[in-house]
């Protein structure tokens, strides 16, 4: 049997010891980790086996006879961790140099310089939309492709986009930056053909940064 992989008195070692009965468990009621961010990490860094609903969510949505409502539960599949976390999080530590060097160590959301250590490469479509882990990003990638597919982020504010994204996905609404509702393409609402169609998530600035800011500064510029 797997000892539990965290630091002792951490929240996360907290939710291994309720999950480890491999049951579903409301996030409400018997866990901590409150952020859609947490459990990704756990499944694509940390070779944690997390279980899927029925739809292939790593979720379920169920009624919590605690709580008594409708709330996201999550369960552990194993117990076992598996080694091959660099194919599930798709990118090598090679690539990510390389993705820091070509954005300049510049995060995406306040355009600061951090060291490198602080900065994390974010995938622009967001994996809670995925239908499935992605293969491993090849090392050779363009600039070209590198500016497509990833941005720079801090912990905090990778955490407050998967937030939003998540919401995003509950309630169909798209996020906007803290006070300025603006969409370069498209409005409010998330209009994809379905539930993982990148296309829909096209205009929000938990998307693309650089391109929002671009395409809000040509909207004030032209006026």
């Amino acid at each position: 049997m797997e000892t539990n992989p965290f630091k002792k008195d951490s929240t996360q070692y907290h939710d291994w010891e309720v999950l480890k009965d491999l049951k579903w468990h409301c996030t409400k009621c018997d866990l901590q980790s409150g952020q859609a961010k947490t459990w990704q990490v756990w499944r694509q860094e940390k070779g944690i086996q997390l279980d899927k609903d029925e739809k292939g969510n790593w979720y379920k949505n169920i009624l919590c006879p605690t709580c008594g409502i409708k709330t996201v539960h999550r369960k552990l599949k194993s117990l076992a961790i598996l080694d091959e976390t660099k194919s599930r999080s798709g990118i090598s530590a090679y690539l990510a140099r390389k993705v820091k060097n070509f954005y300049n160590n510049e995060e995406a959301i306040f355009l600061r310089e951090f060291s490198p250590r602080e900065l994390e490469v974010d995938h622009k479509f967001p994996q809670i939309r995925w239908k499935s882990d992605e293969e491993e990003n090849k090392s050779s990638m363009t600039n070209d492709e590198i500016k497509q597919k990833f941005i720079l982020l801090t912990r905090s504010n990778n955490l407050l986009k998967s937030r939003q994204c998540e919401k995003c996905v509950k309630t169909g609404i798209r996020g906007n930056f803290p006070g300025i509702y603006f969409w370069y393409d498209g409005n409010k609402n998330w209009n994809g053909i379905d539930e993982y169609d990148e296309n829909g998530c096209i205009g929000c600035f938990w998307y693309n940064p650089y391109k929002w800011r671009e395409e809000l500064n040509n909207k004030v510029n032209n006026k």
